[in-house]
């Protein structure tokens, strides 16, 4: 029998410090096993190493991390997924590559289910990647959501406040570019890993179109694909909203269009906050930086593109139990939220509803945990297949082409791409 506690709002010190729900199996079975970790170089992943001393008191497991770089971490875990495995017991893996990683690793929902994880915890837009085949195989612990940033001073000055919908920003960025010099917001439009997608798919979900339907055929090219995309596209070539040259900005351009102050919206990750008002690198000030959530299309519910890592047990791990232990402990909510509020850290990452709304959280971070559950709380997130990468660099030239005038009839460029599409899914 495992002894599990059945809530987590228990106050555990004078620090305010939350109770873990996860408990060590009684008996500890799995005294004296390793459990070998192969994780993407990260600092929250790091603190979560920093704590680890406190698992392995109270189940005797060794937990061994090994980290690689994030442009290596792919290989690393195909060489691991080729050569058969058994080097590591639980791995970190990137959304994208879930399902074509998925010989790598194995279904664990009835371990976990056994550590009293409370899945309903996590945001839809997360989970989802830590399913296949209707199978859990993996966690969420570390998942990024897209923020609207804005400079307060010049949406006070233009009269307007931060936009709630997209039609709103439309009328904030003009109002902003009558009273200032900066345009009114910076957008990707360029190709670069699909990065002028991630605002489009908002688009395209408030107009209540999607990628594929439910046998997988594209399904982008509909009517509310071609409203989304002129949407899209209208931001820079007809609303003339967007700095000049955003035809070919990928999101780094964006960026640096707002640091410079010569853009007053910017829709990004909110991880991109710290460079905004980083004194080195640009020329605001954080009472100048404002946020909220992402603007939803009028009449629909907000959402938010996401990024999302899952840890998952591999085939191959001869320390199954061990290594579900470790997960249980690792996505408790409780240690999520000691790290956010470590006062000797600047971790703002949560995939935990619980810890996006609480008031310490956002009272520590500016509410800005707050703003992310808001869209997560009706973000469905993205289906990748095996053909990801080769569908998103299809789907990025049809956008950066309607963009830049290259192509002028958006339904053609959508049926199009369409098309590819279908031919390799």
């Amino acid at each position: 029998m495992r002894s599990i506690t059945s809530t987590l709002a228990i106050v555990a010190s004078l620090f305010g410090a939350q109770a873990f729900a996860w408990e060590a199996t009684e008996g500890r079975p799995y005294d004296g096993q390793t459990v070998n970790v192969l994780a993407v170089k990260s600092s929250q992943f790091e603190a979560h190493e920093a704590r680890v001393a406190a698992f392995e008191d109270a189940t005797g497991i060794d937990v061994v991390y090994d980290y690689v770089p994030f442009p290596n971490m792919k290989e690393a875990l195909t060489t691991e997924m080729v050569a058969g495995g058994g080097d590591y017991d639980v791995v970190s893996i990137m959304d994208q590559w879930v399902p074509s990683l998925q010989m790598l690793i194995q279904p664990i929902g009835d371990e976990i289910a056994a550590q009293g994880a409370d899945l309903g915890d996590f945001p839809k837009a997360h989970l989802r990647h830590g399913m296949l085949n209707g199978e859990l195989v993996g966690l969420p612990v570390r998942g990024h959501v897209q923020l609207l940033f804005y400079r307060k001073d010049l949406l006070e000055a233009a009269g307007v406040t931060p936009p709630q919908t997209w039609e709103d920003m439309v009328t904030a960025a003009k109002a902003i570019q009558d009273s200032s010099d900066a345009a009114g917001v910076a957008l990707p439009y360029g190709k670069l890993n699909g990065q002028n997608l991630m605002v489009w798919m908002n688009l395209l979900w408030g107009k209540g179109g999607d990628l594929f339907d439910a046998d997988g055929n594209p399904i982008f090219n509909s009517d509310a694909g071609v409203a989304a995309t002129d949407m899209y596209v209208a931001f820079l070539r007809n609303d003339k909203i967007a700095p000049a040259g955003s035809a070919v900005f990928v999101e780094q351009d964006a960026v640096n269009s707002f640091k410079q102050g010569n853009s007053a919206m910017l829709p990004v990750w909110w991880w991109v906050r710290s460079q905004l008002t980083d004194p080195e690198q640009s020329k605001l000030t954080t009472d100048q930086v404002g946020f909220t959530s992402l603007p939803a299309v009028a009449g629909a519910d907000r959402t938010t593109f996401t990024n999302t890592w899952i840890f998952s047990v591999t085939a191959e791990s001869n320390n199954k139990g061990a290594a579900a232990e470790f997960l249980g402990w690792l996505t408790d909510p409780a240690l999520e939220r000691d790290v956010l509020l470590d006062p000797a850290l600047s971790e703002v990452v949560a995939v935990h509803m619980s810890n996006l709304t609480d008031p310490d959280v956002n009272a520590r971070w500016g509410g800005m945990h707050q703003a992310a559950a808001d869209a997560l709380a009706t973000a469905d997130g993205v289906d990748f297949g095996d053909n990801w990468p080769r569908i998103s660099e299809i789907l990025e030239t049809a956008i950066s082409s309607l963009a830049s005038g290259e192509e002028s009839d958006t339904k053609a460029a959508l049926d199009k791409a369409a098309a590819e599409i279908a031919a390799i899914r």
